[in-house]
């Protein structure tokens, strides 16, 4: 339950940074901010795994590029449907999902770099799924 509640914290200022630097991105409230957040982490969840399945060819053929997109159709879907939550076009989602993306890699490297290169994701892994010992 931590691990959920602390991805949505960092979806959220991901976020938050997203609108702050896309002017084509933006959410109106913080509370939209804050529903935007919920929505596209369900999204994640629910939805981006079927659209990465449905679209594994293409993104094999694109060398993984066309993950873009997919996360950029999660962007969209999320605008519309939280209401003070807007993105301007598809081009403003694709580079939202960019942007996203590079501060996911920035957060692993900073996470990697606090832990001085002790995290490992198997143990995670092992510690989700109960086997933990």
């Amino acid at each position: 339950m931590i691990g959920i509640i602390l991805i949505w914290i960092i979806t959220g200022l991901g976020l938050w940074v997203v609108t702050l630097v896309l002017p084509g991105v933006r959410a109106n409230t913080a509370g939209g901010l804050i529903m935007a957040a919920l929505v596209l982490g369900l999204a994640n969840t629910f939805i981006r795994p079927v659209l990465w399945l449905l679209t594994l060819p293409l993104t094999v053929l694109t060398f993984g590029l066309f993950a873009l997109v997919v996360n950029a159709i999660t962007i969209s879907l999320t605008s519309a449907l939280v209401s003070n939550f807007e993105v301007d076009g598809f081009g403003s989602a694709l580079l939202a999902a960019l942007l996203m993306a590079v501060l996911g890699l920035l957060g692993f490297a900073a996470l990697e770099w606090l832990m001085m290169g002790s995290v490992h994701w198997t143990y995670i892994e092992q510690y989700r799924s109960g086997s933990f010992i």
